[in-house]
């Protein structure tokens, strides 16, 4: 079901992006168009904060609840990124309108089993991925409306989601009775 919905969700938000760069579906690994990688490597950036963050509250990275648990897959990091992902494909959205086709370009990479097979893989330039990750970073730092555990009415993005680890780590360890996720809204 989830995989239905995603589709959906994801034609959705490719309708906004301009025709020549817009992607048929949703790809995830070793994606062929532009779009979709740059999609993949804000998703990863995210990824790294929640494992990051998750480390740091004492939960073990594998040892999900939604996501499948698979050798090698970070199940909870999975999990976790659920609750932010929709703040990513904001800023992507927003980020994206701006590309053109010239702000691309194709590389040929081995594709298949032992390297036998080439196919070109589209990526933003190197200028653009710098500035994409500098500018998501910047939107990380960005404050949100939702007061810190101890003190204040605001805290950035990035501090809620080192929050919301330690809290789902305390309510995990019986240390809280519940924890209702907090989440931003861009």
């Amino acid at each position: 079901m989830e995989g239905k919905y995603g589709e959906h969700y994801f034609n959705q938000i490719f309708t906004l992006f301009p025709k020549k760069l817009r992607p048929r579906r949703r790809s995830k690994f070793k994606a062929y168009d532009g779009i979709n990688n740059t999609f993949n490597l804000a998703y990863m950036l995210l990824f790294w904060k929640c494992y990051r963050a998750l480390v740091k509250a004492h939960l073990e990275p594998y040892l999900g609840f939604l996501h499948n648990i698979q050798y090698g897959r970070p199940s909870l990091v999975c999990d976790f990124v659920e609750l932010y992902r929709h703040l990513v494909d904001d800023f992507l959205i927003g980020y994206c309108q701006k590309l053109k086709p010239k702000d691309f370009k194709a590389k040929t990479e081995n594709m298949g089993f032992k390297g036998k097979k080439k196919g070109k893989r589209i990526y933003l330039k190197k200028s653009l991925t710098d500035d994409l990750t500098n500018k998501l970073q910047d939107y990380f730092r960005r404050t949100v409306r939702i007061p810190r555990m101890k003190v204040g009415r605001k805290q950035e993005l990035e501090t809620l989601i080192d929050e919301e680890a330690l809290l789902l780590g305390k309510y995990l360890r019986d240390e809280r009775k519940e924890w209702i996720p907090r989440i931003a809204i861009p």
